[in-house]
């Protein structure tokens, strides 16, 4: 048996250190850095630009820093209508405002963006895309247009903020408000509102001007955020009109570019996203409406009838928007699940 000298035993040592470092390594070599600039229409005071920011650190976080984001709030790069066509264009890389904003280019946008008078709660309406076959239809809509639907964010029903009572329909008469584009608009023209549509960054001013007398905005936590009860002192809660799928989507190109753990961190961090929003706004919500009645604003929660009457409409609509096969495939999806769940009778 031969005995190793004390060189031999040096090298062999040194080669074992090398053979056993080598993997980090090849490790370091290979890996990525995914650099994201995400636009928001949420300002960061908001309860939904917090939880944005949330979702930015912890994909930063997660991703060992390899995800390295770049936020926009207040749709400070575009204006919000403009967000998912900048991310498209390589203006930006993903928007996180909504698919409602884009019915001008398809009016299946609106059955991702805002069903408007269908579900009740954000999980129902999230066990749609997740379970109903929702995010496979979504996404080929998504495609069409070089985007990547990564998921949704829902914080529940909306309530309007107001400087006239809304009590009831027949306070929509001649109500100016405003609306975001698409069927909305069509809906409460039929209960005699008159809607305007304008970007969601000018609303405050609108509504202390007198251009409008309400507005369609956010959930009342995020109505509290931007300052609209200082000006209008009547809203509604609960809410009832509209709860919408708040997405994020990123340029198509640059998703299938990023390494598949990138993309797996990012999808599953906005189930997580999902989920806090819609827990965290059932609070907030509450502490809002606590907070207004005590400082004088009138809360109005409408009546069963009201109630009715506004899904009557919204649902009479669903038909006449759904104008093209990509959207009109998109309702008959909707409805299905809406039946099984029992919010839609036969």
């Amino acid at each position: 048996m031969k005995t190793l000298t004390m060189a031999a035993l040096t090298a062999a040592t040194a080669l074992t250190g090398t053979a056993l470092t080598a993997p980090a390594a090849l490790a370091d070599a290979h890996a990525s850095t995914t650099t994201l600039r995400i636009q928001t229409h949420y300002a960061p005071e908001t309860e939904s630009g917090r939880l944005a920011q949330q979702y930015f650190d912890r994909v930063q976080t997660m991703s060992n820093g390899e995800i390295v984001i770049e936020p926009f709030f207040s749709s400070s790069v575009v204006k919000s209508v403009e967000t998912f066509d900048a991310a498209a264009t390589g203006i930006l890389d993903c928007d996180m405002t909504g698919g409602a904003y884009q019915t001008g280019k398809n009016p299946a946008f609106q059955f991702v963006g805002d069903i408007m008078g269908g579900y009740d709660t954000p999980y129902q309406q999230l066990s749609w895309l997740y379970y109903g076959g929702g995010l496979d239809a979504a996404q080929e809509l998504y495609n069409a247009y070089d985007m990547q639907l990564v998921g949704w964010w829902i914080y529940g029903q909306e309530s309007l903020a107001s400087t006239k009572p809304i009590a009831g329909v027949a306070d929509l008469q001649d109500w100016k408000f405003r609306s975001p584009p698409g069927m909305e608009t069509k809906i409460f023209e039929k209960l005699g509102a008159t809607p305007i549509v304008m970007d969601f960054t000018e609303i405050f001013t609108a509504l202390e001007t007198g251009i409008i007398d309400g507005a369609d905005a956010s959930g009342l936590a995020n109505n509290v955020g931007l300052g609209l009860y200082d000006i209008g002192k009547h809203t509604n809660f609960p809410g009832f009109h509209s709860m919408p799928s708040d997405h994020l989507a990123c340029n198509k190109a640059v998703w299938d570019g990023m390494p598949e753990h990138h993309r797996e961190i990012m999808s599953v961090a906005m189930e997580s996203l999902a989920l806090q929003t819609a827990l965290s706004f059932e609070k907030k919500n509450a502490e809002a409406a606590a907070q207004l009645q005590a400082e004088g604003v009138n809360l109005y929660e409408w009546s069963a009838e009201d109630l009715q009457t506004f899904r009557d409409a919204a649902q009479a609509t669903w038909p006449e928007f759904a104008t093209t096969p990509e959207a009109e495939a998109l309702v008959e999806s909707h409805l299905g699940y809406l039946r099984q769940l029992g919010l839609v009778s036969e």
